[in-house]
């Protein structure tokens, strides 16, 4: 059978996904995509349902077959692809980190938040502590993560939740008045702390840094991207505790 209308009912739960409150009150998102769906399948991920529309039902095992029409209004892509996961939200409690790890502080932008989460993934930051930053459950976040959503942990908490999780690990936040990172010696265990696009960290985390560090710019950039400067920051700070003898 093939879902023609949009007013059915599976069709405007899903839809509803596409809004954060929906997102919560369902503990679901959405995964859309051949490649970011068949990552999600590989990963592990609960997956709810998978919805394709004919061209590509034969591939995905009891998906939910659509009109075209119907997809695209579910979809939030230029050019859909014709298929996406509806994916359960792992409601993980927080705890310590395994190993060197993220704090991100009221990030508000979702294509920065996600591409943090795809460089965090490269570069092996395993576990996320997220505090008041936006949705990285959004479609945006989603797409920008390029499945690295699926291989971190995230966790998500107040300033003093997280930090009583966070106090064997030192906290090393970026900041334009810090050390020069490219000539820093990190700890053996740390947190990388980034800050907001246009605030930067907040008092609650720069009052508990053990170390901050910049980048050098020349005197013409007031500043980086956020994502950016995590991404160097991320891969800086393996490189220099690599090379500690």
């Amino acid at each position: 059978m093939i879902i023609t209308s949009k007013s059915n009912a599976i069709i405007k739960a899903v839809s509803a996904l596409s809004e954060k409150k929906f997102r919560k009150q369902y503990g679901q998102y959405i995964v859309e995509g051949i490649k970011p769906v068949n990552e999600c399948i590989s990963a592990g991920c609960k997956i709810d349902k998978i919805i394709c529309t004919e061209q590509t039902a034969g591939v995905y095992e009891s998906p939910l077959i659509v009109s075209e029409s119907v997809f695209k209004s579910l979809s939030s892509e230029k050019t859909p692809q014709g298929v996406l996961a509806v994916v359960k939200i792992e409601d993980k409690p927080l705890c310590e980190p395994s190993g060197n790890c993220l704090l991100l502080d009221c990030l508000q932008d979702p294509g920065n938040l996600g591409t943090v989460i795809r460089t965090a993934n490269a570069a092996g930051y395993k576990d996320i502590y997220l505090v008041n930053c936006t949705d990285p459950y959004s479609p945006k976040a989603v797409r920008a993560s390029m499945s690295g959503i699926f291989f971190v942990n995230l966790y998500f908490g107040t300033y003093s939740e997280v930090f009583e999780k966070l106090r064997n690990f030192p906290l090393i936040c970026a900041d334009m008045n810090g050390e020069d990172i490219f000539s820093f010696t990190p700890p053996k265990n740390y947190c990388l702390c980034i800050g907001n696009e246009g605030n930067g960290i907040s008092n609650e985390v720069l009052c508990r840094a053990k170390y901050t560090v910049r980048i050098p710019m020349r005197e013409t950039c007031e500043s980086l991207n956020a994502a950016v400067s995590a991404g160097i920051a991320m891969y800086t700070l393996n490189n220099n505790r690599n090379n500690v003898r």
